[in-house]
């Protein structure tokens, strides 16, 4: 699930997909109804990917937290966001247990909500590919320590034949 391309932006609803950057800004792209338009340097634009819930522990990224609800709900959309405010809590609450209740707000949970059901909607969320970037990963960390080994390997050679 690449988070990186989709932006939420300050002052407009919904999400957008980015699609160019300019001199002056972003060229952006709504998911819900395809019209593009200039985002410009000087709004707050946040990618998805650097967002993040406040959490008792610290903070749980806001890809984790929609890993979660799509393993809830199979994949599919979850409650809309125009439940009342202890529908949303509560399932919230059920869903991330320790997340702060003091600095997390209905409104926020209200967009974490709104904004998963959009990704879905968009097939815009896959687990697939997060498991074929974990193994990815861990054949390149295998690799990695691999050479490292050979080149302590080739050290000592070379140190043993002086």
């Amino acid at each position: 699930m690449d988070l990186k391309g989709i932006l939420s932006i300050s002052g407009y609803g919904g999400l957008f997909k980015l699609i160019k950057q300019t001199k002056s800004g972003f060229v952006v792209e709504s998911l819900a109804d395809k019209k593009r338009m200039q985002a410009f340097a000087t709004s707050k634009i946040s990618t998805l990917d650097d967002i993040a819930i406040f959490t008792e522990d610290g903070e749980e990224h806001l890809k984790d937290v929609f890993r979660k609800i799509f393993e809830k709900e199979d994949g599919k959309q979850t409650i809309s966001h125009k439940v009342s405010a202890n529908e949303l809590k509560s399932f919230f609450e059920a869903l991330l247990p320790n997340y702060d209740k003091e600095r997390v707000y209905v409104s926020d949970i209200k967009k974490v909500i709104n904004w998963y059901n959009l990704l879905v909607e968009h097939g815009l969320i896959d687990l697939e590919e997060d498991k074929t970037e974990e193994n990815e990963e861990t054949l390149n960390d295998s690799e990695k320590k691999n050479e490292k080994k050979e080149e302590k390997a080739d050290k000592t050679q070379s140190e043993d034949t002086k």
